[in-house]
This record gives structure tokens, sequence and C-alpha cells, in this order.
């Protein structure tokens, strides 16, 4: 079977599954064959499909994410190594990105809380040559990943990673202050129903966040002034219900909030000053 004709037969095993099922079967292959997807479809189509394919598809079949497979997801134009001790990086999450780029000075110091794969971070910057950053998460795992991440891109002279936990006394008493502070808190309410790959497969440690979802941010918004200098700026994720519940604890510790829509519209960060 050549690799286009499996591709084919793994979008119709998939279609059940994914929405992108086609997608995702030549993500997959281009995987085996070591190249981008675009390289896959105008030079590999026509030449035997690589024997492991077959198990690859019956892993995003039992709805195992692309990204877990291959190890990789892209990010704000990164390629990024991920695993499941951390979240797959969402396109929604770029927003916090341009929410900070169009705030931030030419030099500065970013502190990113819960790196998890570095994503937020790393993406800031890689696009900022005058700053340095630190990012904290509380599983060693995930900061092993936003290490490599950091030294695969070169960016490991300008970046740092610890080990805290927001949650814990104390945590932040030695770090000093910061001019930039990003953050993606777990915000999904514990009961909700979500899609089976990320249930199943991605950290509940960094999804879930009590009845409303809001248990992170009632921890960490108090603290931030704490972590900011004069000028600095937090830019926070939240769920697109969660903009007036958020904005309301944010105003109750003396912060000024911008809100920023992703591309869909949708209600997805908040600038603190």
């Amino acid at each position: 079977m050549t690799a286009g004709e499996a591709i084919r037969a793994a979008a119709e095993r998939l279609a059940s599954v994914s929405d992108t099922a086609r997608l995702d079967a030549e993500l997959l292959m281009a995987h085996l064959f070591g190249t981008t997807r675009s390289t896959l479809l105008l030079r590999h189509m026509r030449e035997p499909a690589p024997e492991p394919f077959a198990a690859l598809v019956e892993r995003r079949a039992s709805h195992e994410p692309v990204a877990y497979i291959t190890g990789e997801a892209e990010f704000y134009g990164l390629t990024l190594r991920v695993t499941p001790a951390t979240l797959i990086p969402r396109s929604d999450s770029e927003t916090l990105i341009e929410a900070a780029l169009d705030c931030m000075a030419t030099q500065g110091r970013a502190l990113d809380l819960g790196t998890g794969s570095g994503a937020l971070l790393l993406a800031v910057l890689g696009e900022q040559s005058g700053w340095t950053g630190l990012g904290i998460d509380a599983s060693a795992q995930a900061l092993a990943v936003a290490q490599g991440n950091a030294e695969t891109l070169g960016l490991a002279d300008r970046t740092a990673f610890d080990r805290r936990d927001w949650r814990t006394l104390g945590w932040a008493d030695d770090l000093g202050t910061f001019d930039l502070v990003l953050c993606n808190p777990p915000y999904v309410e514990s009961d909700a129903v979500l899609d089976r790959q990320v249930a199943a497969f991605e950290p509940a440690t960094a999804l879930f966040a009590g009845p409303d979802g809001l248990d992170d941010y009632r921890i960490l918004i108090p603290q931030l002034r704490a972590l900011m200098n004069d000028t600095a700026l937090a830019v926070l994720e939240i769920g697109a219900n969660q903009a007036d519940a958020v904005s309301a604890l944010a105003d109750a510790a003396g912060f000024g909030v911008e809100l920023r829509r992703d591309l869909a519209g949708r209600p997805r960060a908040l600038i603190l000053r």
C-alpha cells in the first residue's frame, strides 16, 4: 500500500473519532517519514507506507491526541516537544502572546506561571531578544520538557526553569519582581464534560480548578502584585465564560483590566496592570 492509499484508509478509520481525520492521518504519516506535511504531500505519497503507520492510526482511533503520538506540537511558529506531562498548546493561547508583544518594552524579565512545555515563555522570548525569563511548574516532568524545548530553540541562555507550586506557602518569596507575568492556569470546572482526547490523556492537574473553575485565579491574582514591577503587566488566559468573574477578582486586587479576544471572537485573555 502506498502512503497515499494508507492515508485514505486511515482517514476513513478515524472519521468517527476526529473532525480532522484526513489531517490527522497526514500528520502521522509525515511524522514517520521525518518530514513536514507539505513535503509529504508533494514527494512521498506514492512511496510505500511505513509499517508502523497502522499502529499509530490505532492509537489515534483510541482518542490519543496526535501531538502525544508524534511528540510535538506547533505554537506561534515554534515546534515544541510535548508529553502527557504537559498540556498541548492551543492556537487560542496565542492571544496571550499577541497581547504581551503589544505592550512589552525592548528589554525585561518575564515569569511564566505553570509553564508546562514552555510554550508561552519561549514564544515571547523568541520574539523579544532583549528579554530573559523564568518558567515555574509543580511538575518536574513538565519542567524537563520545557528545558529541552528551550535548548532545542536556542533560548536556553535566556531562560531558567524551577519547580514551584503556587498552592504552597512561600512559593514566591525569593523570586523577585518581573516586567511581565504570563499564566495559563487550570480553569476548567471540576464537573465539566471534556472531549475524550483531553479528559483521558492531558494532565488533570493542569485542567481542573474547582466547581466554578476559578480556584487558581483566587490563589494567584492576590499574589501577583508582589511579583510585578511598577510598570509590569500580567496576561492571564481565561475560559470563554470567565471574563466577568476573573475581572472582578483582578479589580478587587487593585488591577486595571483589559480584555483580549481570540480569533473566534471569544474572551481569551485578560491584561492586568
